[in-house]
């Protein structure tokens, strides 16, 4: 099966015309025309990830980040972006990235992860104006849980489902959890909306300083890390690639780490 035909069973799944305009979807390395024999999903394109599929007799990447984020005016081995670019192409490997395609998705990565931790009714939390056959899309979720809890039980919770060590929260207001929102990555641009939808917690990434005391004691604000918030997502792409591709061998990475560290 050649890149192309892929490319576009991926695509009426997660299609590129929903992702952000300023976003980099889509086949970003590779000849559409190639033939693919194995398949490696990851959250990353590093160089690591290239190497090792490399060694698996991977020739396509599947990647939720794209590796090219920004124009490059150059290719010369000088950081890990143009490193991965230059192994990939030297070894005819093609790359494929989803990243917004799965954030505007109403079934996309928010979504995921808030089923995984429980929540009911999910709907988008930004919907956009635009539809996606006739159904809304747009940023973020937004469900209940299917029994209000107290915040420590919910957090207890969130770090037995998500794998984590710690998380960062505003102030407890010794009231019941219930409605959630979620956005998958840096979200601290939707603590508003949530807000004024009434959310008793929102869920997710890269919180500043400053947008802690944006909660103003009005919702818990919930930061558990960007990877920490991602990582469920390789699970998912492999899943829906064995669905529709039998015959092929589909891996998921084992070099795709957090690159932050704690001591």
């Amino acid at each position: 099966m050649r890149v192309i035909e892929i490319a576009k069973i991926i695509d009426s799944w997660m299609p590129t015309s929903i992702a952000e305009d300023f976003d980099n979807v889509g086949l970003i390395i590779g000849d559409p025309e190639s033939n693919i024999t194995s398949i490696l999903v990851t959250l990353d394109t590093t160089e690591d990830v290239v190497e090792e599929a490399i060694n698996k007799g991977c020739n396509l990447i599947v990647s939720y980040h794209p590796i090219i984020f920004n124009g490059l005016k150059q290719i010369t081995n000088d950081n890990y972006v143009q490193k991965s670019v230059i192994k990939a192409v030297k070894n005819n490997i093609s790359v494929y990235a989803i990243h917004t395609s799965l954030d505007n998705h109403p079934k996309g990565i928010s979504y995921l992860l808030s089923d995984l931790i429980g929540l009911k009714n999910i709907s988008v939390l930004l919907p956009k104006e635009e539809k996606l056959n006739k159904i809304k899309i747009g940023l973020g979720s937004i469900g209940e849980l299917e029994k209000p809890m107290d915040e420590i039980t919910f957090f207890d919770i969130l770090k037995n489902k998500l794998g984590l060590k710690y998380l960062r929260h505003t102030n407890k207001l010794n009231k019941k959890i219930s409605k959630v929102s979620v956005v998958v990555g840096s979200g601290s641009f939707a603590i508003k909306d949530s807000i004024e939808s009434n959310v008793d917690a929102f869920i997710t990434s890269d919180f500043k300083y400053h947008n802690f005391f944006e909660a103003d004691n009005k919702a818990i604000l919930i930061d558990i890390g960007h990877y920490e918030s991602e990582k469920h997502i390789k699970l998912f792409i492999k899943e829906f690639l064995n669905k529709k591709l039998p015959n092929f061998t589909v891996l998921l990475s084992e070099q795709n780490i957090n690159p932050v560290k704690y001591y």
